[in-house]
Protein backbone atom coordinates (compact mmCIF):
# COMPACT_ATOMS: atom_id res chain seq x y z
CA UNK A 1 0.00 0.00 0.00
CA UNK A 2 1.35 3.41 -1.03
CA UNK A 3 0.20 6.54 0.76
CA UNK A 4 2.33 9.37 -0.55
CA UNK A 5 2.46 13.07 0.30
CA UNK A 6 3.96 15.37 -2.35
CA UNK A 7 4.71 18.99 -1.52
CA UNK A 8 6.73 21.97 -2.71
CA UNK A 9 6.50 25.45 -4.19
CA UNK A 10 3.70 26.45 -6.53
CA UNK A 11 4.36 25.08 -10.03
CA UNK A 12 7.08 22.70 -8.86
CA UNK A 13 5.42 19.75 -10.58
CA UNK A 14 3.45 18.28 -7.67
CA UNK A 15 0.28 17.63 -9.66
CA UNK A 16 2.14 16.30 -12.68
CA UNK A 17 4.10 13.83 -10.58
CA UNK A 18 1.01 12.84 -8.58
CA UNK A 19 -1.06 12.18 -11.72
CA UNK A 20 1.74 10.10 -13.22
CA UNK A 21 2.15 8.03 -10.05
CA UNK A 22 -1.61 7.53 -9.75
CA UNK A 23 -1.87 6.36 -13.35
CA UNK A 24 1.13 4.02 -13.08
CA UNK A 25 0.25 2.57 -9.67
CA UNK A 26 -3.55 2.82 -9.58
CA UNK A 27 -3.59 5.27 -6.68
CA UNK A 28 -6.33 7.72 -5.74
CA UNK A 29 -5.34 11.40 -6.15
CA UNK A 30 -6.14 14.37 -3.94
CA UNK A 31 -5.06 17.91 -4.81
CA UNK A 32 -5.26 19.80 -1.50
CA UNK A 33 -6.41 22.93 -3.35
CA UNK A 34 -9.83 21.26 -3.54
CA UNK A 35 -10.07 20.99 0.28
CA UNK A 36 -8.25 24.15 1.33
CA UNK A 37 -10.56 26.88 0.07
CA UNK A 38 -14.15 28.03 0.55
CA UNK A 39 -16.11 28.57 -2.67
CA UNK A 40 -16.32 32.32 -2.07
CA UNK A 41 -15.29 35.41 -3.98
CA UNK A 42 -12.64 36.26 -3.13
CA UNK A 43 -11.64 32.76 -2.02
CA UNK A 44 -10.74 32.28 1.65
CA UNK A 45 -9.22 29.34 3.46
CA UNK A 46 -11.52 26.75 4.98
CA UNK A 47 -11.12 26.18 8.68
CA UNK A 48 -8.54 23.55 9.56
CA UNK A 49 -11.33 21.41 11.07
CA UNK A 50 -13.37 21.51 7.84
CA UNK A 51 -10.32 20.57 5.77
CA UNK A 52 -9.47 17.81 8.25
CA UNK A 53 -12.91 16.23 7.83
CA UNK A 54 -12.50 16.22 4.05
CA UNK A 55 -8.98 14.77 4.22
CA UNK A 56 -10.00 12.11 6.76
CA UNK A 57 -12.90 11.08 4.52
CA UNK A 58 -10.58 10.80 1.49
CA UNK A 59 -8.12 8.65 3.47
CA UNK A 60 -10.91 6.41 4.85
CA UNK A 61 -12.39 5.79 1.41
CA UNK A 62 -9.11 5.06 -0.41
CA UNK A 63 -6.62 2.32 0.45
CA UNK A 64 -3.72 3.74 -1.59
CA UNK A 65 -3.33 7.37 -2.53
CA UNK A 66 -1.29 10.43 -3.35
CA UNK A 67 -2.09 13.71 -1.62
CA UNK A 68 -0.34 16.75 -3.01
CA UNK A 69 -0.18 20.45 -2.27
CA UNK A 70 1.79 23.26 -0.74
CA UNK A 71 -0.20 23.43 2.54
CA UNK A 72 2.05 22.16 5.32
CA UNK A 73 -0.76 22.55 7.85
CA UNK A 74 -2.93 20.18 5.79
CA UNK A 75 -0.07 17.77 5.09
CA UNK A 76 0.39 17.48 8.86
CA UNK A 77 -3.19 16.18 9.07
CA UNK A 78 -2.38 13.28 6.71
CA UNK A 79 1.20 12.61 7.84
CA UNK A 80 0.41 9.80 10.26
CA UNK A 81 -1.39 7.90 7.46
CA UNK A 82 1.43 8.28 4.93
CA UNK A 83 4.09 5.79 3.92
CA UNK A 84 6.32 8.24 2.03
CA UNK A 85 6.85 11.93 1.36
CA UNK A 86 8.32 13.65 -1.69
CA UNK A 87 9.60 17.23 -1.47
CA UNK A 88 9.56 18.92 -4.90
CA UNK A 89 12.39 21.37 -4.20
CA UNK A 90 12.97 22.85 -7.65
CA UNK A 91 14.78 26.09 -8.41
CA UNK A 92 12.51 29.15 -8.53
CA UNK A 93 13.34 29.64 -12.22
CA UNK A 94 12.10 26.14 -13.07
CA UNK A 95 8.86 26.74 -11.14
CA UNK A 96 8.32 29.98 -13.07
CA UNK A 97 8.90 28.17 -16.36
CA UNK A 98 6.40 25.50 -15.31
CA UNK A 99 3.83 28.18 -14.40
CA UNK A 100 4.20 29.84 -17.81
CA UNK A 101 3.68 26.55 -19.65
CA UNK A 102 0.95 25.15 -17.37
CA UNK A 103 -2.07 23.80 -19.23
CA UNK A 104 -5.50 25.10 -18.31
CA UNK A 105 -6.69 23.78 -14.94
CA UNK A 106 -10.50 23.73 -15.27
CA UNK A 107 -10.96 22.62 -11.66
CA UNK A 108 -9.35 25.91 -10.56
CA UNK A 109 -10.25 28.43 -13.29
CA UNK A 110 -13.34 29.09 -15.39
CA UNK A 111 -11.21 29.57 -18.53
CA UNK A 112 -7.64 29.50 -19.78
CA UNK A 113 -7.88 33.28 -20.05
CA UNK A 114 -8.83 33.58 -16.35
CA UNK A 115 -5.87 31.37 -15.46
CA UNK A 116 -3.51 33.44 -17.59
CA UNK A 117 -4.79 36.65 -15.97
CA UNK A 118 -3.58 35.22 -12.65
CA UNK A 119 -0.09 34.35 -13.97
CA UNK A 120 1.69 37.54 -12.84
CA UNK A 121 0.38 37.09 -9.28
CA UNK A 122 1.40 33.41 -9.35
CA UNK A 123 4.93 34.26 -10.48
CA UNK A 124 5.24 36.84 -7.69
CA UNK A 125 4.05 34.18 -5.22
CA UNK A 126 6.57 31.64 -6.54
CA UNK A 127 9.39 34.19 -6.21
CA UNK A 128 8.54 34.82 -2.53
CA UNK A 129 8.83 31.11 -1.60
CA UNK A 130 12.20 31.40 0.18
CA UNK A 131 11.32 34.68 1.96
CA UNK A 132 7.91 33.72 3.37
CA UNK A 133 7.50 31.93 6.71
CA UNK A 134 3.90 30.74 6.28
CA UNK A 135 2.50 27.23 5.75
CA UNK A 136 3.31 27.51 2.01
CA UNK A 137 6.96 28.50 2.46
CA UNK A 138 10.22 26.73 1.84
CA UNK A 139 11.05 26.87 5.55
CA UNK A 140 7.76 25.13 6.42
CA UNK A 141 8.34 22.50 3.72
CA UNK A 142 11.95 21.93 4.81
CA UNK A 143 10.87 21.53 8.45
CA UNK A 144 8.12 19.09 7.45
CA UNK A 145 10.67 17.07 5.47
CA UNK A 146 13.29 17.16 8.24
CA UNK A 147 10.81 16.07 10.93
CA UNK A 148 9.24 13.24 8.93
CA UNK A 149 10.20 9.79 10.16
CA UNK A 150 9.95 7.33 7.30
CA UNK A 151 10.67 7.03 3.62
CA UNK A 152 11.35 10.42 2.06
CA UNK A 153 13.06 11.96 -0.90
CA UNK A 154 13.77 15.32 -2.47
CA UNK A 155 13.36 15.98 -6.18
CA UNK A 156 15.32 18.93 -7.53
CA UNK A 157 14.27 18.83 -11.19
CA UNK A 158 11.19 17.92 -13.22
CA UNK A 159 13.41 15.94 -15.57
CA UNK A 160 13.16 12.21 -14.85
CA UNK A 161 11.53 12.79 -11.47
CA UNK A 162 9.81 9.41 -11.17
Amino acid sequence: MSNILIFGNSSSGKSTLAKSMCKDQGLAHLDLDSFAWEATTPPRRKSLNASKKDIDNFIKTNDSWVIEGCYTDLLELAKSHSSEIIFMNLPIEECISNAKSRPWEPHKYKSKQAQDENLEMLIDWICQYKQRDDTFSMVAHQNFYNNYIGKKRIINSNIKCI
